[in-house]
């Protein structure tokens, strides 16, 4: 059964708090002031996953004019695996390219293989290493992605 996406509304705060709790580690996971505050940013773009009336997953971006940031992709471990974070990347991206954003960049730890492969499998390619990126001691890798322009009218 696919899960069904939506926006994200305020009350969903509290779910989103906890599913970043569980799939980060501590320092690594967002407090919720910090969360709070990226959901309240100008052009912020927040997507649900929900399954059986629970929140299994979500996608955070902040689009400013031409770029986007993707700032958390958060996936309970049980669906992980099973194309839903492809589905809330892909419709991100769609969200994105339709409001006229071209390039989106995130940061992901060197020492997370399986979203380094995931990343780079859906297009997006390192731009430079950023140092002591989490905790004052984990790298990062800095990536791009070019969205593909629509169709001109």
């Amino acid at each position: 059964m696919t899960p069904l996406l939506r926006p994200y509304i305020p009350a969903d705060f509290d779910s989103l708090y906890r599913l970043d709790q569980a799939c980060f580690a501590r320092g690594i996971a967002y407090s919720r002031t910090t969360l709070r505050w990226y959901l309240s940013l100008p052009g912020s773009i927040c997507l649900i996953a929900e399954r059986d009336d629970s929140i299994v997953g979500f996608i955070l971006a902040s689009a400013q004019s031409s770029e986007a940031h993707l700032i958390t992709l958060d996936v309970l471990a049980h669906y992980r695996r099973r194309g839903l974070g492809s589905l809330l990347l892909i419709t991100l991206e769609q969200h994105c390219a339709a409001a006229g954003v071209r390039t989106i960049e995130l940061e992901t730890a060197t020492n997370n293989e399986p979203a380094i492969a995931f990343w780079q499998k859906h297009g997006y390619r390192t731009v430079r290493v950023l140092p002591r990126y989490y905790l004052g001691r984990i790298d990062a890798l800095f990536m791009r992605k070019s969205l593909t322009a629509g169709p001109e009218i």
